[in-house]
């Protein structure tokens, strides 16, 4: 068991990374289960921005009650892990653990510290289906950029392929 301890504050901004079993590309052909297992949360919370991609979603969430985050990322687990048809065999380990081979234990998170940390944060979410998909991230449906674009925060050609090699150097998975 490990000692691992999260720490969080009311109202904190998470960039999380939340990633599927041997990233197995299984998101985007099972989109419309992503989104309601997101919708179905049963604790408060707000996703300001995120991005699916075929093995591991980025989001940036905020909720009031710090306590609520792990609980948030299980409850939206179990909610995606409950309604697909997945096939895998399940070793030992995830049949004692209750797991069906779809998500990775752990995730990634990281608590925004201030206005520059979260804009890093946004535009590397943003920047993601150029380096993966070398897809620009405008032409990308399973992302927020077009929502960030409507309300004046973006260019719509932000992140053109002469951007890519200055934002890679990023990496926050």
């Amino acid at each position: 068991m490990s000692n691992f301890k999260r720490y969080y504050n009311n109202n904190n901004i998470v960039f999380l990374t939340i990633v599927t079993y041997n990233r197995n590309p299984i998101l985007i052909e099972n989109i419309v289960i992503l989104r309601t297992a997101l919708k179905s949360v049963k604790y408060e919370y707000k996703i300001i921005a995120g991005i699916v991609l075929a093995d591991h979603i980025h989001l940036l969430i905020q909720t009031k009650n710090a306590a609520d985050f792990p609980k948030i990322i299980a409850s939206f687990k179990v909610n995606f892990s409950r309604n697909l048809q997945f096939n895998e065999n399940q070793t030992l380990n995830q049949k004692q653990r209750r797991e069906k081979g779809i998500w990775q234990r752990k995730y990634y998170d990281h608590i925004i510290r201030d206005e520059n940390d979260f804009y890093k944060h946004l535009d590397y979410i943003h920047f993601n289906s150029m380096k993966h998909l070398n897809i620009k991230p405008s032409d990308w449906e399973y992302s927020s950029f077009n929502k960030f674009v409507s309300n004046g925060y973006y260019e719509k050609n932000w992140c053109n392929f002469n951007d890519k090699h200055n934002i890679s150097s990023m990496n926050l998975e």
